[in-house]
């Protein structure tokens, strides 16, 4: 069935479920049973339509389906990568911890050496994600409904309306009005580490741009030669990135991790692929849509001074 007819089917299946509902006089009050019913019934064919959403508009490469056998999936991260953005200029949190959710499990698929880097990844989502509970607990942690961060006289209006419509739904609902409301309660300190959303996601920010450009090199077929082991690849990555804001001893342990990483076949095999080609042409649009999501986050970050936070 293809995509077209699938949405039709889903579409078809929801006005079922919300007319029954309707007919039962308890529509409001079953509206969020109804659609965890019709979210788990769909699941697959849910994130394969959001993952071509961008395809299909464009008439671009057709749908990234999952992927047998295979615990990390290249779909799944995706679909969470695209529904991160929001506006022109802002990245929702909730899908972007998600898509990190993705790329640990792309890391612990490399072997143990490496599943050690996840588990710091996994400790900086789960302090936003905690941040963001405490959020919803503490009445004092809402936002209020204007927007003033560092530097808002210079900001476009589309981010403005952005950051606005972001703090209604939460504090932590967003990249941008995270820090709107750190920056506004004295959360962020410039001078000393905390455990702030801002500096965490800073973090994890930098661990994006190491898997980004890791992707974009892998992602690369040489005109002649020999294509290059993934190992030297990663190393080369790291040396350019993460590098730069570790010390010598985690330096040298990264680079002893990166010496065990498996041989090109096996990527060919997790996102269920035949040829270098194939490969290429996925991990091109992976890399496409980390780097939108990076890009937006750099800006945010930068506006307000925070690429340097200790």
């Amino acid at each position: 069935m293809g995509v077209k007819r699938k949405a039709a089917a889903a579409i078809l299946l929801l006005l079922l479920c919300l007319g029954s509902l309707w007919l039962h006089g308890g529509l409001d009050y079953q509206w969020d049973s109804c659609l965890k019913g019709y979210n788990q019934i769909n699941k697959d064919q849910l994130h394969q339509l959001s993952n071509s959403s961008e395809a299909d508009e464009t008439k671009g490469p057709p749908v990234l389906s999952l992927c047998p056998g295979q615990t990390f999936q290249v779909s799944v991260l995706v679909s969470h990568l695209l529904a991160a953005r929001a506006y022109t200029s802002d990245v929702l949190l909730q899908p972007y911890l998600s898509s990190w959710d993705e790329l640990v499990k792309f890391m612990e698929s490399l072997g143990p050496m490496v599943s050690l880097i996840s588990n710091e990844i996994e400790t900086k989502t789960t302090i936003i994600r905690q941040l963001a509970l405490l959020s919803e607990r503490s009445p004092e942690a809402e936002v209020g409904p204007d927007m003033h961060s560092r530097n808002s006289e210079n900001s476009q209006t589309g981010e403005k309306n952005s950051v606005r419509v972001s703090q209604s739904r939460g504090a932590y609902n967003s990249v941008r009005s995270m820090i709107w409301m750190e920056l506004k309660q004295g959360i962020v300190d410039f001078n000393q580490q905390t455990d702030s959303g801002c500096r965490t996601l800073l973090r994890l920010h930098r661990a994006l741009l190491w898997l980004k450009l890791f992707l974009q090199k892998l992602a690369e077929t040489p005109t002649s030669g020999r294509l290059r082991s993934p190992s030297d690849l990663c190393r080369e990555a790291y040396q350019s990135t993460l590098s730069h804001h570790h010390t010598w001893f985690v330096r040298r342990a990264a680079e002893l991790a990166f010496i065990a990483l498996p041989e090109r076949g096996f990527f060919f095999r997790l996102v269920c692929v035949q040829n270098q080609d194939e490969l290429s042409e996925v991990l091109t649009r992976v890399v496409d849509a980390i780097g939108e999501i990076y890009d937006r986050t750099q800006k945010a970050l930068e506006e307000n001074k925070m690429l340097d936070l200790p």
